[in-house]
């Protein structure tokens, strides 16, 4: 895999500054692809390692990277200074393993049929809720080994995580078996659920269960190594969440988890750009019906451009009148997105050559620094969050990476 790099930054640089508003992209992805600035990436790290150090920074890279490429993201992460990796699954910490990766990796989530064996032998560390320990330390005692865990504690998002009730004992049966050298008990986690609202009290009452889990820890002998409970949002608002190991997720990717704050506010550089050259253009006269249902029809006289992307890659069915960049004018969807297309009204200021468009790119969200719409403009016209956008964007959209100076 090739790059392009074209532009330089330190780690905890102030935003990079592109100057070009169309990044430049591998010829043979032209027809659509979501362009991914690993040097984006990189800055953000650095930025993040700023805020939170001396405490060490997991980069959170499920779901292929939160849709930005699993492996180029986590290699770029960690040269960039990040400690951890972070997963979902075995199956995605196994992937991480299999490229040549061999930093601390966390997985989390998993179910009675999770291969907590090739987990084990592939020295991948392990979150715990319950019932996991057990088949966890009889996979590490089948192979010979010691199973690294990190118990959770539910502090009151009501999702995976040991109750207050039932954590003593967790405590109690993790430390048997890292005395019997079936585990060892690394670290202590949990997740926050109102973070991106910082004025709510609920998340000050989780960090105080927190802190009262890991100390029932302490108290029965245990040696932690990492307390981790900041996710993206309390990284960037909760200092006092940080403790030995912080999550970043969508902040890893330049994006901001907070409501009415952007990220360059954040000092955040988003790394991707999601564009697809123009397949046609028309001159249509006013009234013109535009897509399925014919809910959109030109205002006055206009050109119609459409753009080879639809639902089918993730661009959400929902979102009309989103912004798309096209030859420096910022335009809007016009009608219904369908499956594989949809069309921009460019109006205001109707082009003189409409064919003159014909291939140029189309941008739909990128960094807002080059003149790009945000994601969240796209977010807010689909009623959702930026996460959800990004991750959304399907495997018919080949990732192009720029900014990747060891050519990986």
């Amino acid at each position: 895999m090739t790059g392009v790099t074209d532009r330089t930054e330190t780690a905890g640089s102030p935003a990079p500054t592109p100057t070009d508003a169309a990044p430049a992209v591998d010829p043979r992805a032209a027809e659509r692809s979501a362009v991914i600035d690993l040097a984006a990436i990189a800055h953000n790290v650095g930025a993040l390692r700023a805020r939170v150090a001396p405490a060490a920074l997991m980069a959170v890279v499920k779901a292929d990277a939160y849709g930005h490429g699993m492996l180029p993201v986590a290699t770029a992460a960690l040269d960039a200074g990040a400690d951890w990796l972070g997963v979902a699954h075995v199956s995605e910490a196994l992937t991480l393993r299999r490229a040549g990766i061999d930093a601390p990796v966390l997985a989390w989530l998993h179910t009675p049929g999770t291969d907590f064996a090739a987990a084990v032998g592939a020295g991948i560390d392990l979150g715990v809720s319950g019932w996991e320990l057990e088949p966890i330390a009889a996979a590490a005692a089948a192979a010979g080994r010691t199973a690294r865990v990190h118990l959770k504690i539910d502090t009151g998002l009501g999702r995976n995580g040991c109750t207050a009730e039932q954590w003593p004992g967790l405590v109690r049966a993790a430390l048997e078996h890292e005395a019997a050298g079936r585990v060892r008990l690394v670290g202590v986690f949990s997740h926050l659920a109102v973070a991106d609202e910082p004025d709510r009290p609920e998340t000050d009452a989780q960090v105080a269960a927190f802190r009262a889990a890991v100390a029932v820890a302490e108290d029965a002998g245990a040696r932690l190594e990492a307390r981790h409970l900041a996710n993206s949002p309390a990284i960037l608002t909760r200092p006092d969440t940080h403790f030995d190991l912080v999550r970043a997720g969508v902040s890893l990717y330049g994006l901001s988890p907070l409501p009415g704050v952007t990220s360059a506010d954040l000092g955040l550089a988003p790394a991707m750009t999601l564009r697809a050259a123009v397949a046609n253009v028309k001159h249509v006269p006013a009234g013109q019906g535009v897509s399925y249902g014919l809910r959109y029809r030109t205002g006055a006289a206009s050109a119609l451009a459409l753009v080879p992307l639809g639902y089918a890659d993730g661009v959400p069915r929902i979102a009309a009148d989103a912004p798309v960049l096209v030859g420096g004018h910022r335009h809007r969807v016009a009608g219904r997105i369908a499956m594989d297309q949809f069309v921009v009204d460019l109006v205001d200021p109707v082009p003189a050559d409409p064919a003159a468009l014909l291939g140029t790119d189309a941008v739909l969200f990128g960094d807002p620094a080059t003149g790009a719409p945000a994601v969240e403009e796209w977010a807010d016209a689909a009623q959702t969050i930026n996460y959800e956008i990004v991750t959304h964007i399907g495997d018919r959209v080949p990732r192009v990476y720029r900014g990747d100076e060891a050519g990986r």
